[in-house]
């Protein structure tokens, strides 16, 4: 075997030291690119959220549609694709959501404004549409630095959902309280139900889709829909299948209203008569008096 000489093995040093320069440079690149996507993000977001106005006054003048628009008109003046807003108190979640019937992924990778990014914003399946279908699908990215859907996961433990059972989903005609029921992972490379076929379901859709949901629950809620409850199911992204999502499927709370049925209370023709006597011989001895 023939040696190296000394010229050849300085080019071979120096040119694994040129490759392991460019794979640095490459790693730092990206890692520079992936912070700035990240705060920058952010600031878009905190910067949407400043446009939600905080000084809407509730009187009884007023519908709920009308403080809802009020409350989020700026956000459709800025984008017409501004369909609501969701959050989940004390976690990430709390942002625009969006639709785009005749580009239903559109901002799975554009922002608010509509330019590029990995971030994107969540929205509504295509097949969805408020007010009119009886499960409404949001779907958001699983992000490694914790924002968009990614505290979704988090309800896979029940201590998680105890602290975190309330959703709200606000849209441009109400205020939307939803009650967590199911989280359950979802392998998608093997699975025949595909949940987000369920959007206008009938009865006997609507039971499917509960018993399928209760099938692959994480744990016991103890919440429960009946048809006829709106239905909020979340979607993203979970890294233990190859191609697995994470669903979480909630109901809104209906405010229970108490019909209140007026009746007369029977009266006795005795008590009648006595009370129109005793009348009739207050206005004679008045006379008599006079």
């Amino acid at each position: 075997m023939k040696k190296l000489n000394a010229k050849t093995k300085k080019i071979i040093g120096m040119t694994i030291m040129s490759v392991l320069a460019v794979i640095a440079a490459v790693a730092l690149s990206v890692s520079v690119y992936q912070t700035f996507a990240e705060k920058q993000s952010a600031q878009e977001f905190e910067e949407i959220e400043m446009l939600i106005s905080d000084s809407v006054e509730e009187t009884d003048e007023k519908s709920e549609q009308e403080m809802a628009y009020e409350k989020y008109q700026a956000l459709l003046e800025e984008n017409g694709d501004f369909i609501g807003w969701i959050k989940i108190e004390g976690t990430n979640v709390n942002y625009p959501v969006m639709q785009t019937v005749d580009n239903p992924n559109f901002y799975l990778k554009h922002n608010f404004e509509k330019q590029y990014s990995n971030y994107g914003v969540p929205y509504l399946d295509e097949e969805c549409f408020v007010d009119l279908t009886n499960n409404l699908i949001i779907y958001g990215h699983n992000m490694k630095n914790g924002t968009m859907f990614t505290d979704l996961v988090n309800y896979k433990d029940k201590d998680f959902w105890e602290e975190h059972q309330i959703i709200n989903f606000d849209t441009m005609a109400e205020f939307g309280e939803y009650q967590i029921m199911y989280a359950f992972a979802f392998d998608t490379n093997n699975e025949t139900f595909c949940y987000n076929d369920f959007t206008n379901m009938d009865e006997e859709q609507f039971a499917e889709f509960m018993a399928e949901c209760e099938k692959r629950m994480a744990y016991d809620t103890g919440i429960r829909a009946e048809f006829g409850d709106e239905i909020l199911t979340l979607s993203t992204c979970e890294y233990t299948h190859e191609n697995g999502r994470f669903v979480v499927v909630a109901k809104k709370f209906v405010e229970e209203t108490v019909d209140v049925e007026m009746t007369e209370t029977p009266v006795d023709d005795a008590v009648k008569s006595e009370v129109v006597d005793t009348v009739e011989t207050e206005i004679v001895d008045q006379t008599i008096e006079e």
